[in-house]
């Protein structure tokens, strides 16, 4: 990996709080718990948000000398098998920025925060 795919990597890595999805609102988001996206050192991550739950094969990525990360995903939507791909950059601000796609399915933007930064909520 490059010096600039391991920065992407260790930028993002981290569980981060999804605060904003275009297609749902707050309530939707956090039906199950509150929404998340997550993603470790080893190209790996996972997110959860309504009944969505999904694990990703992540690949570092630089868009307009932003950090980020595309990926593909596979999980499950209220018990129905799922996937699709995303991707996310993060901004100056500590803002994570992406869309999520549904094969053959909806898709929406999404913003994240830290967890420490996104109303204190803690994590297991």
């Amino acid at each position: 990996m490059n010096q600039d795919h391991s920065r992407s990597s260790s930028l993002l890595s981290g569980r981060w709080r999804i605060t904003e999805m275009d297609a749902w609102d707050a309530e939707a988001i956090d039906l199950v718990q509150p929404g998340y996206i997550q993603f470790s050192g080893d190209r790996q991550g996972e997110f959860g948000f309504i009944v969505v739950r999904g694990w990703m094969d992540c690949r570092p990525f630089q868009r307009d000398g932003q950090a980020g990360v595309e990926f593909s995903w596979a999980g499950d939507d209220d018990g129905d098998e799922a996937g699709g791909r995303g991707w996310a950059v993060l901004f100056d601000d500590e803002t994570l920025q992406g869309h999520i796609f549904f094969h053959m399915g909806m898709d929406s933007a999404f913003v994240a925060k830290p967890y420490g930064d996104a109303g204190g909520e803690e994590w297991q």
